[in-house]
């Protein structure tokens, strides 16, 4: 018997997967989509963006409630969490979206297959079904063989292990499982001060564990710029994260992590210890080799311009090759993927993307940093404006931050901005609109903003470039 064949298979599930099946889908393509999970969504739906935000959601109210309530009048008895019924909640936030992809699927008539794919030549992939597909999948209990005109490997990422402190589970846990713990941990040992560290540090310590962030760089959160992490290091301290930096990480036993910096030795108690230091293309078991798709070395595919591979059928895209490791970017990536595939003209700006930390408050960049610039020798000039003096952030307790715009000091191009303060995941938007049709610190500034919002703040910084800030010195 024939193996079944399609336009396009998508291998992988996650945001980049499925968003390049549907659009693949929109176009007129039979599309194939493969996933291990029975849940499509990948990473981020299932174990990553998705629940870890409604973590971080459901205790900011947890802190607001206990530190800021009083202060405008709202009384409580003693705040309370019922931690069984927050992973409930995050459970059901995941199991709606993940259903939603999946009614998607089916009502574009996309084909998903739930199991393992494997390359057995460049132009067929051999697929191990799970024992419980799922609702609607096509997939049966056992291995079967489909083939394509293309394939788009989008199989994403996975926490990376330090090799002296392997993964149990239980101890020593990857972000995985610290989305999901039994209990508050009494003490909680983060390693490592990306985005995944804080986020998560954050949600276990509004919670009352006693968090420590641990750091081999001279600072957190080491891609903005010295003086937004400067301040976002003093908030989280004061939210309750110790945080120590220029610490290399040697071990942990007995209930005790161990750290060296400048010669010290740096003991610290913990029951658990996160460790978060980076992310890892995900491409074992695909068979690459049988098809002839080559890696770089950095053990991600290796893609042209158009993340096609070498194998010209085979293209790749999101967090397997070159490239920020994020949801909104791998989307980006199966959209122009799937339009190329079709004959259409794809487009990705790949310097626009934006990078968030979603704690309270948020902090969001996109472009070039003022120090980078500066590092480059770039003549810019650069507004700022802090939330302190902005109306609506005074009424609702939210002055913390400021926004930062970097212009070019010649043509006045805006080529970056970095925001921390509430909400700065939705304001930088604004800012990556007008980067996308190449505008001007003040085509920003002169743009009307709604009175009283955060968003004036943009529109004031962007003021401040030429000094014509109104509501500053």
């Amino acid at each position: 018997m024939s193996s079944p064949s399609f336009d396009l298979i998508v291998i992988g599930a996650g945001p980049g997967g499925y968003v390049c099946a549907f659009r693949a889908a929109q176009l007129g393509l039979k599309v194939a989509l493969v996933d291990k999970r029975a849940a499509l969504g990948g990473t981020c739906l299932n174990v990553g963006c998705i629940p870890s935000k409604a973590l971080l959601h459901a205790t900011e109210h947890v802190a607001w409630a206990k530190n800021h309530a009083a202060d405008s009048g709202i009384k409580f008895g003693s705040v309370e969490v019922d931690l069984a019924q927050l992973m409930k909640k995050k459970d059901a936030v995941v199991a709606k979206l993940t259903g939603g992809v999946a009614m998607l699927a089916k009502g574009r008539k996309v084909t998903v297959f739930n199991g393992t794919a494997s390359f057995t030549s460049p132009t067929e992939v051999s697929v191990a079904g799970v024992a419980d597909p799922g609702p609607g999948s096509a997939s049966p209990a056992t291995t079967t063989r489909l083939t394509a005109k293309h394939f788009v490997i989008a199989t994403g990422s996975t926490p990376v292990e330090l090799p002296f402190m392997k993964f149990d589970g239980e101890t020593i846990v990857s972000s995985d499982h610290a989305i999901a713990f039994k209990e508050v941990p009494k003490k909680l040992v983060v390693v490592g001060g990306g985005v995944i560290g804080v986020e998560l540090g954050s949600v276990w310590a509004r919670l009352g564990a006693e968090v420590t962030v641990v750091e081999f760089l001279p600072k957190i959160i080491a891609t903005f710029d010295d003086d937004i992490v400067r301040q976002f290091t003093r908030l989280m301290q004061k939210q309750g994260l110790k945080i120590e930096v220029g610490a290399k990480v040697t071990g942990y036993a007995n209930g005790i992590l161990t750290a060296e910096r400048e010669g010290t030795k740096l003991e610290i108690p913990a029951d658990k210890v996160l460790v978060a230091v980076g992310r890892r293309p995900f491409t074992d078991g695909l068979g690459l080799d049988q098809a002839g798709v080559e890696l770089d070395e950095k053990k991600r595919v290796k893609v042209d311009a158009h993340l096609r591979t070498n194998v010209a059928h085979i293209w790749a895209i999101g967090d397997v090759v070159a490239g920020p490791m994020l949801a909104h970017k791998a989307e980006e990536d199966g959209v122009a993927v799937a339009e190329w595939i079709a004959g259409k003209a794809g487009h990705i700006n790949w310097d626009l993307v934006p990078g968030i930390v979603y704690t309270n408050p948020e902090v969001a960049s996109v472009g070039l940093g003022e120090d980078d610039a500066k590092k480059r020798g770039l003549a810019i000039n650069v507004g700022k404006f802090n939330f302190a003096a902005n109306g609506r952030a005074i009424a609702a307790d939210a002055t913390d931050g400021f926004v930062k715009i970097i212009a070019d000091a010649k043509t006045d191009k805006i080529l970056g901005a970095q925001i921390l303060g509430h909400n700065a995941g939705e304001l930088i938007s604004e800012v990556v609109t007008h980067m996308e049709y190449g505008g001007s610190a003040e085509d920003l500034g002169r743009t009307i903003h709604g009175h009283p919002t955060m968003s004036e703040a943009v529109k004031e910084a962007a003021l401040a470039v030429s000094k014509s800030a109104i509501h500053a010195l």
